[in-house]
């Protein structure tokens, strides 16, 4: 599919007789999929928080040096895609802010770091600091910017992770625990957050009432793991519990509290909101790892059975079936062996093409999606090839793909896709283009048939993809094929037609 750029990845861990720093390390290893720009950990131990977080991927922002120094039993990380703020390194996360009462406005943040710079940095005993890591978009911060504004709090160049943790943060400076100050700017928040905030003392996780972005918890030596997908779990030996809940805070801290200092650790809920459950179905589609656990389904069963739902719809006589990889392939193989077709990996991927540094020599730059995908001709020459992919955003890639195949030696190409067509933007944390740039909001299928110059395209249809979850389709948030918003997009209404 053309690439998108992912919400983000969250990760959290808290625990008396746990290496928080390196569990972080491989938990972030295991979300690299939902965020390739930067990488942070920061941890806490009672009496300071420290931070290091660069940009690129977390094997080129961490080693041992630095996972060793950041010590403590309570660690938040994240992985970024940038949606709001652009790419820079301030605004990468963990992002902190002071919120003791004492404490002159500070910036933990170098206001203009070069692409490369990576930021270490540690509070002191008294900062009373809090660390924040967001895997969503605000689509309206309006509120936000009024509460900070009569806090005397300057919002110039903030994105939507520093405004929230700036204003928990004001009123924690104001005499408020982590947890009542969450509570109070919960309704400032209006869009799609799963957050975690991290004090000295106390690790807090929360999703706003859709639960759009994922969130789940697990059981680890005695502490809690708290993480954007269930795959990260089972690479450090982490237990799922159950996904939080939409509208849900979770304050895992010392049994007895924070003040108690005891190695038993508990978990506190409180529900802020009335939920209303609309998980992105995107994540079905393309975000989430295969091997990830959503609203109690394998997302790789799911994928299958869009591809085993779209042979039902559209059943074709072909040679071969390849998947775009990765995330089509599941699919792909639901639909071959429904109809008993063979299974090939006609594309192969280059796996280390991720996001890089150095801008490509300007020929390379001109074989776009060439120097991520490379045609087998063995496999489809001289065959009618069914060619699977998870969605088409603008089309310029999958029309690549189809001229990578006629080239060759494919006698057909017919493209199918394991989700309806992409018509409107996103606002929850996904960073698609303007609507105008949807090649589905401004052509029919057969004018996109003629674009890619396939021999047949065939979308998956809405009911169908829905079917294929085996969940009613009131539990989705599918904005991207329906226009509907369940949370207020407010003034970003203006950008999307109907």
């Amino acid at each position: 599919m053309q690439t998108l750029g992912e919400k983000c990845a969250v990760f959290g861990v808290y625990g008396k007789d746990i290496d928080v720093a390196r569990i972080s390390f491989f938990g972030l290893f295991a979300l690299q999929h939902r965020g390739q720009e930067s990488a942070g950990i920061a941890t806490a131990g009672g009496d300071a928080i420290t931070l290091h977080k660069g940009m690129g991927l977390v094997s080129q922002v961490f080693n041992d040096e630095l996972i060793d120094s950041l010590k403590g039993h309570i660690a938040v990380a994240h992985n970024r895609y940038s949606t709001t703020g652009g790419s820079k390194v301030k605004h990468s996360q963990p992002m902190l802010a002071a919120g003791a009462s004492s404490l002159k406005k500070i910036s933990y943040e170098d206001p203009h770091p070069s692409l490369n710079d990576s930021v270490s940095l540690s509070s002191g005993p008294d900062d009373g600091a809090i660390a924040i890591v967001h895997n969503g978009n605000l689509p309206t911060t309006d509120a936000l910017e009024e509460f900070l504004r009569s806090k005397d709090v300057d919002t110039d160049d903030f994105s939507d992770s520093r405004m929230i943790v700036e204003a928990i943060a004001s009123r924690m400076r104001e005499g408020a625990k982590l947890p009542d100050a969450v509570k109070d700017v919960y309704p400032l928040m209006t869009g799609a957050f799963s957050i975690l905030l991290m004090s000295q003392d106390s690790l807090v996780a929360v999703r706003d009432r859709c639960g759009i972005r994922p969130l789940s918890l697990a059981r680890l030596n005695g502490g809690y793991v708290v993480a954007s997908e269930t795959c990260a779990f089972a690479p450090i030996g982490a237990e799922f519990e159950r996904e939080v809940r939409p509208g849900e805070m979770l304050v895992i801290s010392a049994k007895g509290g924070p003040a108690s200092g005891g190695d038993e650790v508990a978990v506190r809920s409180e529900q802020l909101a009335e939920p209303d459950p609309k998980l992105d179905i995107f994540e079905f589609v393309y975000f989430a790892r295969p091997d990830s656990v959503l609203l109690g389904k394998s997302v790789y069963e799911v994928r299958r059975s869009f591809g085993v739902q779209l042979a039902k719809e559209y059943p074709l006589e072909a040679d071969v079936v390849i998947p775009v990889p990765e995330t089509a392939i599941a699919s792909a193989i639901g639909y071959a062996q429904t109809l008993k077709l063979p299974f090939e990996m006609g594309l192969t991927k280059n796996r280390y093409i991720h996001r890089t540094f150095i801008t490509p020599e300007q020929h390379v730059r001109e074989q776009g999606v060439k120097a991520k995908l490379t045609p087998i001709p063995h496999v489809v020459r001289g065959k009618r090839v069914v060619v699977f992919d998870d969605s088409i955003v603008r089309g310029t890639t999958s029309q690549q793909i189809v001229k990578m195949l006629f080239d060759a030696g494919a006698l057909e190409v017919h493209f199918l896709v394991a989700s309806p067509p992409v018509k409107f933007p996103d606002f929850y944390g996904i960073d698609t283009p303007k609507q105008k740039e949807l090649i589905a909001a401004t052509k029919s299928v057969e004018e996109i048939k003629a674009y890619l110059g396939a021999t047949s395209l065939r979308y998956l249809s809405f009911e169908g993809m829905i079917k294929a979850t085996g969940i009613s389709a009131d539990q989705f948030c599918t904005s991207c094929f329906t226009g509907v918003y369940p949370i207020d997009i407010k003034e970003r209404e203006r950008e999307v037609t109907r």
